[in-house]
């Protein structure tokens, strides 16, 4: 998408409704603070484990928005060995456990108007995408930059879809959704090691373990035309069958993919299939799917003002993994959702779900921000891996412009033990 600030704002006020889509938990309650860790290996959760510097131009804004960059917008994720967050088009790699920066990388070759829209981490390398005015039908193209995660250095630049890019990487391969295809890229030659077509217009897509899943639809993400199969791809070997619904298209678009059931969504509820054989397995009215909990294999969906933890493969309820309100908190994992109080005196806290109360906090972060990537790989707090990451403002300035936030005159990124 454009990159320029009118776009800018736009873009906020729908991540600000994605985000509160996203708030899961009761309020705040009351819990014991923590102090930030020096030691290379930190296990408490909640404990913030290390604090570095930002730079460029950032402002606070109020609400759920925080601290983010005065022009565009910035993304993070952690991954095993090195945490990354990209803006503009510049990627910075820290590494995970000490917060040691380790590289800051300017992303060359790209016209005016190019932007990062995409940041993951993996084991052996980072993956940016970066969109750019293109000839397509949305007058934007996106390639997606591979990165050593020791160096920074780039070692493979590949062309992916707008909504889509690496899936999967390491040292030696990375699979990328492109328009029409999925493909395996060999990173030392940059040479394809296996590819399958999708289709003339990009797909959407959910991953679930080593198996990817692509829709079958004449107007692919974008058209209203009924999802009639599911391309399910291994990631490791490019293996393909098509899975179909027996009643011959699925019902609503694909929101999901979970411990072996394909999610469909749309303004009814949530129907569920199996990833293997396209049968039902279950429906649910009124609900939203909110978050995925891959340690206690929980799939959280909303209803109303409530949030309910249901068995992915049944539809069940699973018992203690209910709340009747549902406002404040992001993700969870291990049983344990991710809450952020917003403002001047911010801070981050864990609730346990099943105890139904705060079990711990972090010190005050100003102006926190929580990172989505809707694909759910990247941002703030991936459900695979231990560390949370929000950028925040430890010191404002006086207001940017009238109604837009204050200058942030020393933003920071934060990593938190999950």
């Amino acid at each position: 998408m454009p990159r320029w600030w009118s776009w800018a704002w736009t873009r906020r006020g729908l991540l600000a409704a994605v985000l509160i889509g996203a708030a899961l938990i009761p309020g705040y309650a009351s819990g014991s603070g923590s102090r930030p860790c020096a030691a290379p290996r930190c296990g408490h959760a909640g404990t913030v484990r290390w604090i570095r510097p930002l730079s460029g131009s950032w402002i606070a804004v109020g609400g759920v928005i925080g601290t983010v960059p005065a022009a565009g917008q910035a993304y993070v994720s952690a991954g095993p060995q090195v945490a990354a967050i990209g803006y503009g088009t510049n990627v910075y790699g820290f590494d995970v456990r000490t917060g040691r920066r380790l590289w800051a990388t300017a992303l060359a070759g790209f016209p005016a108007g190019a932007a990062i829209v995409s940041v993951r981490s993996w084991t052996g390398v980072v993956t940016a995408g970066v969109a750019f005015p293109g000839s397509g039908s949305s007058g934007t193209a996106r390639d997606e930059v591979v990165l050593s995660a020791q160096s920074g250095q780039e070692i493979h630049g590949y062309p992916a879809a707008s909504y889509g890019g690496a899936v999967a990487a390491d040292v030696t391969h990375t699979v990328i959704v492109g328009n029409s295809s999925v493909t395996s890229y060999d990173n030392a030659s940059g040479r394809v090691v296996w590819s399958r077509p999708t289709g003339r217009v990009p797909q959407a897509w959910r991953l679930d373990g080593h198996y990817l899943y692509v829709t079958v639809a004449a107007g692919g993400y974008l058209g209203s035309a009924p999802v009639t199969g599911l391309h399910r791809i291994n990631l490791d070997t490019g293996a393909e069958r098509t899975v179909r619904p027996p009643g011959g298209s699925f019902d609503g678009s694909l929101s999901g993919a979970f411990d072996g059931a394909a999610l469909f969504s749309n303004t009814d509820g949530v129907t569920a299939y199996s990833e293997t054989t396209g049968r039902l397995l279950w429906r649910r009215a009124g609900v939203v799917p909110e978050s995925e909990d891959p340690v206690r294999q929980a799939l959280y969906v909303s209803s109303g003002g409530g949030l309910t933890g249901l068995n992915p493969l049944t539809g069940s309820n699973i018992p203690g993994a209910s709340v009747p309100d549902s406002s404040g908190v992001y993700g969870v994992r291990n049983g344990v959702a991710l809450g952020l109080d917003q403002g001047a005196g911010g801070d981050a806290w864990g609730y346990n779900i099943g105890q139904r109360h705060v079990i711990w906090t972090t010190p005050s972060l100003p102006w926190p921000h929580y990172f989505v990537d809707l694909s759910g790989i990247g941002g703030s707090a991936g459900p695979f891996n231990g560390t949370i990451l929000l950028s925040a403002c430890a010191r404002v300035g006086p207001a940017a412009k009238p109604g837009s936030g204050q200058a942030c005159l020393r933003p920071e990124l934060i990593a938190i033990n999950r």
